[in-house]
């Protein structure tokens, strides 16, 4: 290999490894919140805690986008990811995760959850809880 070759190729490895050192969203598409603004006054609040490296996390974030979507203006749904928030595990009292605490508009804690939890599972607890 030439020399100008080499080195593009060695400035390449370094930009790839500087852009996995990059803090981002907690998964893709997803905004990672922080616990201190959980959960949301006045609304009905699902909050997923887990990590990006977390496999089931990794599942459940296509779901939770879509349950952001669906109950836009209804109800509050925020990951919070413990590797970037770490007061999350104590003032979520997270025992494993992925965890789903769901709260009333009065911010009360109604229900919780530890492990992977299917959308329709969701959807039942928030309809219920929205309901009210």
């Amino acid at each position: 290999m030439s020399n100008n070759l080499k080195n593009a190729f060695a400035a390449l490895l370094l930009a790839l490894a500087a852009l996995g050192w990059h803090p981002g969203p907690a998964l893709a598409g997803e905004q990672a919140s922080t616990s201190a603004d959980l959960p949301v006054k006045g609304m009905v609040t699902l909050v997923d805690v887990g990590a990006a490296s977390c496999i089931p996390c990794k599942m459940m974030a296509p779901l939770l986008e879509e349950l952001k979507r669906e109950y836009q203006g209804k109800a509050e749904v925020h990951f919070v990811d413990v590797r970037l928030d770490k007061q999350a595990v104590d003032r979520f009292r997270v025992k494993g995760i992925p965890s789903q605490v769901f709260y009333d508009r009065r911010g009360k804690e109604v229900y919780r959850h530890l492990g992977f939890m299917d959308k329709p599972a969701m959807v039942v607890i928030l309809n219920r809880l929205c309901a009210e």
